[in-house]
């Protein structure tokens, strides 16, 4: 009894027109990825086969750059450098989702996640930056900064957690600050996920539904939607005065949380060069579309 496979080898032999030749060629491609334990599995669920192939193909995609982030984590840990990525953006942006996959087939004695609970009574005292800088990368480490000093920057202001001046301060401050740990060789990455107003509401609403997202959800989180404005008011000011040559803003389009995955990975690795990246099997430039530096005149959030 003959495979498909075969049928399609047979067909392939025999059919000359161009377009039959290429419609084949995307079906045997097709095929192959519902063969694979995943493919099977949401078959078995039932989830529509375009839906299937585009969740296998993002799933090995993602094992390709993740095998390049294990190549990097390697020249980082060897070389004593000190990479530090920070992740801002908007509640429900997919900032932790990100990271996650960051993370994922990392050894995990060579990185840490910085996801810094509200500032204890002694911390408010404290120099403002002084609780971050217990969290920098130490040589042949990564630390990923799931939000970061930037809280100074949006959130405190926007929701009253600090006052004008302290605001002030750490907006003339911070440019200084990184312009010191980049001197001093930290590898500074600054990734803001952008997100529309619709989307977040989407996600939202996913979290107050799916009991196994419910921890996400915060009283900060609930007034998300609400702060909109305002938010995007202080976001455009951050943007403003720290998007330096030095430390640029990079925004990542983040409504579609799986692409941002993919192209926030790929941005990382094309900034670094670590060794074996000319080996890669994957395509290591990211998409313009979805990772840009952030500019001025024409960055605007949608929503």
């Amino acid at each position: 009894m003959k495979t498909i496979f075969q049928d399609i080898e047979y067909l392939k032999e025999h059919v000359k027109e161009k377009e039959a030749q290429k419609v084949l060629k995307e079906l045997e491609k097709n095929f192959q990825l519902l063969r694979t334990q995943s493919g099977l599995s949401q078959l078995l669920q039932k989830k529509k086969l375009a839906k299937i192939i585009r969740n296998v193909e993002y799933e090995q995609e993602l094992v390709e750059l993740q095998v390049e982030l294990i190549k990097l984590q390697n020249w980082i840990y060897d070389n004593k450098k000190r990479l530090m990525i920070i992740y801002e953006g908007r509640d429900a942006a997919g900032k932790g989702g990100a990271i996650k996959r960051f993370i994922q087939y990392l050894n995990p004695r060579k990185f840490r996640v910085a996801a810094l609970p509200k500032p204890t009574e002694v911390e408010t005292g404290q120099f403002y930056f002084q609780r971050y800088f217990k969290h920098l990368p130490d040589p042949g480490e990564i630390v990923f900064f799931d939000r970061s000093w930037y809280n100074r920057a949006i959130v405190e202001p926007v929701y009253g957690f600090c006052s004008g001046e302290q605001y002030e301060k750490f907006m003339k401050e911070v440019p200084e600050i990184e312009h010191a740990l980049i001197d001093d060789g930290i590898i500074l990455i600054k990734f803001w996920f952008s997100i529309s107003k619709e989307t977040q509401q989407k996600r939202f609403k996913e979290r107050m539904t799916n009991p196994l997202k419910h921890w996400k959800l915060s009283p900060v989180d609930q007034k998300a939607q609400e702060m909109w404005d305002k938010i995007t008011y202080y976001k455009e000011e951050m943007f403003s005065r720290t998007h330096t040559s030095y430390a640029p803003w990079i925004i990542v389009d983040s409504n579609d949380k799986k692409r941002a995955r993919l192209e926030s990975i790929r941005y990382v690795l094309s900034q670094i060069p670590y060794e074996g990246r000319e080996d890669a099997k994957i395509n290591l430039h990211h998409d313009p579309d979805v990772v840009e530096r952030y500019h001025r005149r024409s960055h605007q959030e949608q929503g």
